[in-house]
């Protein structure tokens, strides 16, 4: 009968500073979204994709976002972030952000990203500007697998900010909850369409500034679109 040394030796205790050890360089770019959305004030299209390049411990990131609404990028972003591993499923990330739509601004980026328990994927990102505006923005999204191939990802994204600019339309506080609710079926690993729904809320100052441009406080539509990685 195997004996509690038996066990220790096949089944040996995880620490961080084990994972220094056959660290290959590897890379991944995976475009979480590519999808068409249908509202009631319109239709339009947006993408999330991230990629990243190095080791267990040390990455560079390439993050994106953004959207179309009416034939007009209204919103886009590019971050590059440096990664270091600080816990098994967590990395801590520096780097920069540079805005090129609705306007041009470059952010400073501090942040964390990893799995938290039971396989739920958070980031939490801190964008320092210029004129001493501070943004933070929260992410989190869950897999619920139906079966192996079909699985429903609830996702929920929410930003605020430090100060108001009144020109682009930033209110201080809490300025806008993003949810999501897409159920994709995985032809491969790497192609999954979907099809989802999406309500997109903003607050305060936000959707007053949102209001008097002609846009609306709160929306809900339908999306489908494709998730890939290679």
């Amino acid at each position: 009968m195997p004996t509690e040394a038996d066990f220790a030796a096949a089944f040996p205790a995880l620490h961080h500073h084990s994972m220094e050890h056959a660290s290959p360089v590897n890379s991944m770019v995976v475009f979480d979204r590519i999808e068409a959305w249908d509202a009631a004030h319109g239709t339009g299209q947006a993408w999330e994709a991230v990629a990243w390049l190095g080791t267990d411990l040390d990455r560079l990131w390439l993050r994106s976002e953004g959207e179309r609404d009416g034939g007009r990028t209204g919103s886009a972003d590019i971050e590059l972030l440096y990664g270091r591993s600080v816990l098994p499923w967590w990395d801590v990330v520096v780097g920069i952000r540079q805005d090129m739509q609705p306007y041009s601004r470059r952010w400073a980026a501090f942040g964390v990203q990893g799995m938290a328990p039971h396989f739920l994927e958070v980031s939490a990102t801190a964008y320092v500007g210029s004129g001493g505006q501070v943004q933070l923005k929260t992410e989190a999204e869950y897999d619920i697998r139906i079966t192996n191939r079909l699985i429903l990802q609830p996702q929920v994204e929410a930003v605020a900010a430090l100060e108001s600019e009144p020109d682009v339309g930033i209110g201080s506080g809490l300025g806008k909850i993003e949810s999501g609710l897409r159920l994709r079926y995985e032809l491969s690993r790497r192609f999954a369409p979907y099809v989802g729904v999406v309500h997109e809320r903003r607050f305060g100052a936000t959707a007053d500034y949102a209001l008097a441009a002609g846009g609306h406080a709160r929306d809900t539509r339908l999306v489908a679109g494709v998730r890939l990685w290679f």
